[in-house]
């Protein structure tokens, strides 16, 4: 029964997602939501200018709609399916409200650092508040080990510090058509299947709602992509990793599974230290995957291989949390 509702909650998701693209791209083109293209990004990316863009309503909507559905017909939603919608449709708004920001001025520059940084803390806290209220533990446990800590209320610095830099992280992966959409897929996947293996369903059921709503929306994602997500998407998809891995008490594991964006966020930390220290840049740009488009790889062959990464890192999260 379980794996029944598994299998028809990915699919709902993927239904609802891939079924409302194609209403909402021409409304998203009628209102002109186009993406403007920062002009010092590849040369190759500017005929993508006027691409709809706050794709991500349609995820964030699947995800909403099949989670409360497919809870409600299999079991009763707890507080745990609750807080991590709390936090996908919180930082989905921001997004939102960053997107629409930027397409009403007609810049690539939306909410400032410090706004985004602001709504970022104030969901993070109140999720913090919840977790709290439900005795929620403040263990941290060392993956493939029985080793645990109890770090106290460090472990509120530790949760913020999860969500912003997951939502950020994401965020920044979000540059070429699919990557973030197949990215999320597979890292998503990983956490659905650590959640049936500790017996969290709704956990799962949450994130395999995610996978269907994410590959939903590659349909019209892929190169060529006909919308994107936004940080509507991005944000929401961010902060709902990092709400599911401190959940699951794989708070460490996240740095394993969702390598691909922890290797973007580096990348563009070594290169912004790296130019300030020494005047000389590391990549040709960063993030990463604009660096490989700049050496000759086809946007296609890049985003291939950074599925192929992720995958890897989801298959090794996968095995030191279950066969170590």
């Amino acid at each position: 029964m379980l794996e029944r509702s598994m299998l028809m909650t990915i699919i709902m998701a993927f239904l609802i997602a891939a079924l409302l693209s194609p209403i909402m791209i021409p409304f998203l083109r009628r209102l002109k939501f186009g993406q403007s293209i920062r002009e010092e990004g590849p040369k190759s990316h500017q005929k993508k200018s006027g691409t709809p863009t706050m794709g991500g309503v349609m995820i964030v909507l699947a995800i909403i709609i099949t989670s409360l559905v497919m809870t409600s017909k299999f079991s009763t939603p707890t507080m745990e399916t609750y807080l991590l919608l709390f936090v996908t449709l919180g930082y989905g708004l921001l997004g939102f409200l960053d997107d629409f920001i930027k397409i009403s001025m007609k810049r690539n520059l939306g909410l400032t650092s410090r706004q985004k940084l602001i709504g970022q803390l104030v969901i993070a806290i109140i999720f913090y508040f919840f977790l709290n209220k439900m005795g929620f533990s403040t263990y941290i446990e060392v993956p493939g080990t029985e080793l645990s800590f109890d770090i106290g209320w460090a472990y509120i610095i530790l949760l913020i510090f999860m969500l912003v830099g997951a939502s950020n992280a994401v965020n920044l992966t979000d540059g070429l058509d699919g990557l973030l959409a197949g990215t999320s897929a597979i890292a998503f996947g990983a956490f659905a299947i650590l959640a049936w293996n500790q017996s969290q369903y709704e956990v799962a059921l949450f994130s395999v709602a995610v996978v269907g709503a994410v590959l939903g929306f590659l349909v019209f994602n892929a190169h060529p992509a006909k919308v994107f997500m936004g940080d509507t998407g991005s944000l929401a998809l961010g902060g709902a990793i990092a709400a599911i891995a401190i959940l699951l008490k794989l708070e460490i594991l996240l740095v394993i599974i969702g390598g691909v964006f922890v290797i973007e966020t580096l990348s563009v930390i070594i290169q912004v230290i790296s130019f300030k220290t020494t005047g000389k840049r590391v990549f040709k740009m960063s993030p990463l995957h604009h660096h490989y488009e700049l050496i000759g790889w086809s946007e296609w062959r890049v985003v291939v291989t950074f599925w192929l990464v992720g995958l890897l890192c989801a298959g090794l999260g996968i095995y030191i949390e279950v066969w170590i």
